[in-house]
């Protein structure tokens, strides 16, 4: 139930702003850069929410907080539907991003570790196998209806499945995890220099910050990728259905990532995954000579992303402790969502200096360097 309703939530609230961003560049007459800082903007606010609901999970309220952030992201997007202004825009997309912060990936992770322990690797990658197919669901869908019915309609069938079907399915599922983890485990209740004395530790700030980057690697990426297609003249059809294989290429990553468990280890699976994301950004420079650049292109980012959002929350066990996890949870939410938010709007400010030819080195660079902070972070941890 959870790998259903993380696939639908994470279509409706995330990938439908990617999915109808040139739509919304032509029909509401607003600059790319304008467009983008919402996103930036939802982002954001979940980074700032991100610890908060941590603490809620770690206080057994994770599947009323989840439910209610699907409903209230629905109505939001039916909202959108509305909107005349660019301060409208920009406002509901401000109260998404609390429902972001409060329905995707991370407090869903939080509350399968919370309640599993050092065995919820496999559940995590049960949840995202389903899950990896958000995108592939989206892009399609957005596209084909805008082009039909115009973008009105896919937010109104946006809208209308995160209120019906997402929040029931999202609260059997988080009750029934939340009812297993609270069986199990006695409460995290702890004094509040407990709680925050995890913020001192240089391990946690390098590996908050490392895989920070590969978030504002991602997110450039996939709110930028129709656009730097285009540039590349990339036919439409083709570039939208590149897009819709990266769910599936995560996907193909984390099956992978299972059948490689006994032969490498979580730390072996971080570190390709920091180089196969620099060199997915450098195959997209020569994607319109070489049409098979692109394809690689799908192959490697879309498997090393599929394997991150599983290894994050197992590094984090391991090199931060199971002991109040879900502020653990939170506070690396806090910086990995910062870099996503911050994402868009950067691309955009990168591509009006120096065009995609600068944006895709720098991604490159942002790759290598997630990759030493974690290595810091990794060595850190085993020396104290």
């Amino acid at each position: 139930m959870l790998a259903t309703a993380q696939t639908l939530i994470w279509a409706c609230l995330y990938y439908s702003f990617p999915a109808l961003l040139l739509h919304w560049e032509q029909a509401l007459g607003w600059s790319r850069a304008d467009l983008t800082a919402a996103i930036t903007l939802a982002v954001f606010v979940s980074a700032i929410c991100s610890p908060l609901y941590g603490r809620l999970i770690d206080a057994g309220k994770g599947a009323v907080m989840m439910t209610s952030a699907a409903v209230l992201g629905g109505c939001c997007l039916l909202l959108l539907t509305q909107v005349e202004f660019r301060w409208q825009f920009y406002l509901l997309w401000g109260v998404i991003g609390v429902c972001m912060a409060g329905s995707l990936y991370e407090p869903c992770f939080a509350l399968i570790t919370r309640a599993r322990g050092e065995h919820a690797k496999r559940a995590i990658i049960m949840v995202t196998l389903i899950a990896g197919f958000a995108g592939t669901i989206s892009f399609p869908v957005a596209h084909s209806m805008a082009v039909e019915f115009g973008w009105r309609s896919a937010m109104i069938l946006f809208g209308l499945t995160a209120i019906l079907v997402v929040a029931p399915i999202m609260w059997f599922g988080a009750s029934a995890v939340e009812r297993d983890g609270n069986a199990r485990r006695i409460a995290d209740i702890y004094p509040a220099t407990t709680q925050r004395s995890f913020l001192y530790s240089p391990v946690f700030w390098c590996l908050a910050i490392g895989f920070g980057l590969t978030a504002l690697m991602h997110g450039i990426t996939l709110h930028h990728l129709l656009p730097i297609l285009d540039e590349r003249s990339i036919h439409p059809e083709v570039a939208v259905i590149a897009i819709s294989f990266i769910g599936p290429m995560q996907v193909a990553g984390r099956l992978a990532m299972m059948a490689a468990e006994r032969h490498v280890s979580n730390h072996g699976i971080a570190i390709s995954c920091f180089v196969l994301m620099g060199i997915s950004a450098l195959l997209l420079i020569g994607a319109d000579a070489t049409p098979a650049l692109l394809i690689a292109f799908v192959i490697f980012f879309g498997g090393a992303w599929g394997m991150v959002s599983i290894v994050r929350p197992v590094i984090a066990l391991e090199l931060l402790g199971e002991r109040q996890f879900g502020a653990k949870s939170g506070a690396l939410a806090l910086v990995f969502l910062a870099g996503s938010g911050s994402a868009p709007f950067i691309g955009s400010l990168v591509w009006s200096w120096g065009g995609y030819e600068l944006v895709l080195p720098g991604l490159s660079l942002l790759a290598l360097t997630g990759l030493a902070l974690y290595l810091v972070a990794q060595k850190s941890a085993t020396t104290t």
